[in-house]
C-alpha cells in the first residue's frame, strides 16, 4: 500500500546512505566527496529519486562519532531528509541489549482507510515498533480475533481510534523477544499471551498482533498456560477477561442462576464454565443453535436452548443473570428476576441491563490460569480454524456471520 506509518517505518536504503556519509566523511573530510560517493548509491536503491535531488534534500548535523543516533524522518517529495542527533537527546525509549536477530521491519497486515475486509492489505515493509520502558516486545506465535476488531476497522469508534494506518488485532499468544528497562517479572524466552490494548475503544495500538512483531506492556500479560498451545492461547484473552468482569460486575456468586445468550460463542463458551468452576453458579442456562447444543452441556450447562425451535423469553423460570453475547437485551430482560441483572456485550441496551467495556489486565489471566491448567476451563477454538497469515479477510469475513464457535484464530504468522 501507498501509505506508510509516519516517523516510525524505517528505509533500509536511508541506513545505507547514512552509513556511506560516515565512512567516506572520516576517510577525506570532505563534504563534497561524500555527497559524490554516497549519492549514487541511494539513486541505485530507489532509481524513482532523481539524483539531482539531493543538493537541498539532505539536512546533515554531524555529533561526536561515538554516540550518534539515526532518526529518520519519511517525506512525500523525493527528498529524503536524515536528521543525526546524539544518543543523550533521543525521545526513543530504553531498548535490551540483546537485539541482533530482531529485524527492523516485518510482515503484517495493515488498513489506511476504514471499510470492510477489502481494505485489509499485507505489507512485508512495517518497522518492528519500539519497545518501551515498561513493554516486552513479543514474537507472535498466533492471533486471536475479535468482533471489536471488526468494528474498528469500520470506523465504529474512530473518534477515539489511534491513527491510520493500522495493524489490527488484539489478542496475541508470544513468545518475549525483548524487555523494557523497567520490566520486571517476565524475560526473553517467556511464552505470554494478553490482550494488548488495555482499553478496547479508547486509543488501541496501532500496530497489532496480526503482525511478526507487537510491543505490549508487562501488566497485560500472563505467561501462557503450560498445558495450552499457542493457537488455543490466542483466543482467550480479550474474551476470557470480557467473560470474568461482566460477572464480577453482577455481584454473580456461589448459588445464583444463569442463562447466557450465545454460549457456543467465544465470550460465552467461557462465561458457562467461568460462572461455574470459578462462581460456583446453581444453574446455567444457555442457547445456541441445534449443533451446538451438546457442547453446550460439555461445557457445563444444565439446560440447552435450541434458538431456532424455541424462544427463551417464554421459558417459566427467571434467573438471577442473563449475559447477553449477541445483542437481544430486549428480550434478555423479561427472563431476569428482579432484582437481577443483564449483561449485555452488542446491540441496544434496555434497562435494566447495561454494557460495559473491559479493561485488560494480566492480573486476570493470571488469576485464571490455575483454572486453564487445570483443565476445568478449556478454550473453545473454532473448528474451521486456525486460518493461515493468507486467510486473514476470509477469518473476518466468517467470524462477521456471528456463526463461528469459540474462537477464529490465525496461525501461524509469518
Amino acid at each position: 500500500m501507498a501509505e506508510r506509518f509516519p516517523e516510525s517505518f524505517r528505509t533500509k536504503a536511508k541506513l545505507v546512505v547514512y552509513r556511506e556519509f560516515i565512512e567516506t566523511r572520516d576517510k577525506v573530510g570532505n563534504m563534497e566527496t561524500t555527497m559524490t560517493t554516497a549519492v549514487p548509491k541511494l539513486t541505485a536503491l530507489h532509481p524513482r529519486i532523481p539524483s539531482n535531488s539531493f543538493s537541498l534534500g539532505f539536512s546533515l548535523t554531524f555529533p561526536a562519532k561515538k554516540s550518534a543516533r539515526v532518526k529518520q524522518t519519511c517525506s512525500p517529495s523525493s527528498h529524503i531528509s536524515l536528521r543525526v542527533s546524539s544518543s543523550s537527546q533521543s525521545q526513543a525509549a530504553p531498548e535490551a541489549t540483546k537485539v541482533s536477530s530482531i529485524p527492523s521491519e516485518m510482515k503484517a497486515c495493515v488498513y489506511g482507510e476504514y471499510g470492510g475486509v477489502e481494505v485489509l492489505k499485507f505489507d512485508d515493509k512495517v518497522s518492528v515498533p519500539e519497545v518501551k520502558e515498561d513493554q516486552v516486545l513479543i514474537k507472535v506465535v498466533a492471533a486471536g480475533l475479535n468482533p471489536v476488531d471488526g468494528k474498528r476497522r469500520q470506523g465504529k469508534f474512530k473518534a477515539t481510534d489511534s491513527p491510520l494506518p493500522t495493524v489490527p488485532g488484539y489478542d496475541v499468544a508470544g513468545v518475549v523477544v525483548k524487555v523494557g528497562d523497567q520490566v520486571k517479572g517476565l524475560k526473553e524466552g517467556d511464552a505470554v499471551y494478553g490482550n494488548i490494548n488495555e482499553k478496547a475503544l479508547e486509543g488501541p495500538k496501532q500496530f497489532g498482533s496480526l503482525a511478526e512483531y507487537t510491543a505490549v506492556e508487562e501488566k497485560l500479560l500472563a505467561l501462557k498456560p503450560k498445558n495450552l498451545d499457542f493457537i488455543q492461547a490466542a483466543g482467550l484473552p480479550l474474551a476470557i477477561e470480557t467473560a470474568y468482569e461482566g460477572l464480577e460486575r453482577t455481584g454473580f456468586s456461589a448459588g445464583k442462576s444463569i442463562l447466557v445468550l450465545n454460549g457456543a460463542g467465544g465470550v460465552g463458551s467461557l462465561v458457562i464454565q467461568l460462572a461455574k468452576h470459578v462462581f460456583g453458579a446453581s444453574r446455567i442456562a444457555a442457547t445456541s443453535s441445534t449443533g451446538k447444543l451438546e457442547l453446550l452441556k460439555s461445557l457445563g450447562a444444565d439446560l440447552a436452548i435450541d434458538y431456532t425451535k424455541e424462544n427463551f423469553e417464554d421459558l417459566p423460570e427467571k434467573f438471577d443473570v442473563v449475559y447477553d453475547a449477541i445483542g437481544q437485551c430486549d428480550k434478555a430482560v423479561k427472563v431476569v428476576k428482579e432484582g437481577g441483572s443483564v449483561v449485555a456485550l452488542t446491540g441496544a441496551v434496555t434497562p435494566p441491563g447495561f454494557r460495559f467495556v473491559v479493561t485488560s489486565n494480566g492480573d486476570t489471566l493470571k488469576t485464571l490460569n490455575p483454572y486453564l491448567e487445570s483443565g476445568k476451563i478449556k478454550p473453545v477454538v473454532d473448528p474451521k480454524g486456525p486460518f493461515t497469515f493468507s486467510q486473514v479477510a476470509e477469518a473476518f469475513s466468517y467470524l462477521e456471520t456471528n456463526r463461528a464457535t469459540g474462537k477464529v484464530v490465525i496461525h501461524p504468522i509469518p
